[in-house]
C-alpha cells in the first residue's frame, strides 16, 4: 500500500460515496413508507365506512390493505438495513482514516486491527446494502401486483371491451 498513494484514498472515499448511496436510499425509502402508510390509512377509513364486508369492493380493499402492511413491514426492514449499512459505511471510512493515519505514523502494531475492522465493516454494509435491496425488490413485486389485480377488476367491470383496451 506504501507504494501505490491512491490506496488510502480508494479506502476513504469508496466508503464516503457508498454512505452517501445508502442515504439516498434511505430518502427513497423512507418516501416510500409513507406513501404506503398513507395508502393503508385510506383503505382502513374506507373498510370503517363500509356496513357489508363481504361485498366484492370490501374484500378487494382488505386484499389491499393486506399488501399495504407487509409492504409497509418489507420497507421498515429495508429501511433498518439501509441504516445499517449507512452507519458500517461511515465507519468503515474512519476506521480507514484512523489507519491511513496510524500507518504514517509507524505503528504497525494498531495498522493490522484496523484494516481488518475496516474490511469487516465494509462487508456488513455491502451485505446490509444488498438486503435492503431484496426487500426493496420484494416490496415493488407486491405493489405491482396491486395495480395488476387492480386493472384487471377495471377491465372485468368494463366487460374487457376493445374501446377499453384501445385508451
Amino acid at each position: 500500500m506504501e507504494s501505490n498513494p491512491f490506496a488510502v484514498l480508494s479506502l476513504i472515499v469508496a466508503p464516503a460515496i457508498l454512505t452517501n448511496a445508502s442515504s439516498v436510499l434511505i430518502m427513497s425509502t423512507s418516501n416510500r413508507l409513507a406513501r404506503g402508510v398513507d395508502r393503508a390509512r385510506e383503505l382502513s377509513k374506507q373498510l370503517e365506512g363500509t356496513t357489508d364486508l363481504s361485498c366484492p369492493d370490501a374484500q378487494r380493499r382488505l386484499r389491499e390493505l393486506r399488501a399495504a402492511e407487509d409492504r409497509t413491514l418489507l420497507l421498515l426492514r429495508s429501511l433498518r438495513s439501509f441504516y445499517v449499512a449507512l452507519g458500517a459505511f461511515a465507519f468503515a471510512a474512519f476506521v480507514s482514516l484512523l489507519g491511513a493515519v496510524t500507518a504514517s505514523i509507524q505503528l504497525p502494531a494498531i495498522v493490522l486491527p484496523l484494516e481488518l475492522v475496516g474490511v469487516a465493516a465494509g462487508l456488513v454494509a455491502v451485505a446490509a446494502l444488498v438486503y435492503g435491496s431484496m426487500l426493496l425488490f420484494r416490496e415493488t413485486r407486491i405493489a405491482v401486483q396491486v395495480i395488476s389485480e387492480r386493472a384487471a377488476t377495471v377491465r372485468e367491470r368494463f366487460g374487457a371491451s376493445q374501446n377499453f383496451r384501445n385508451l
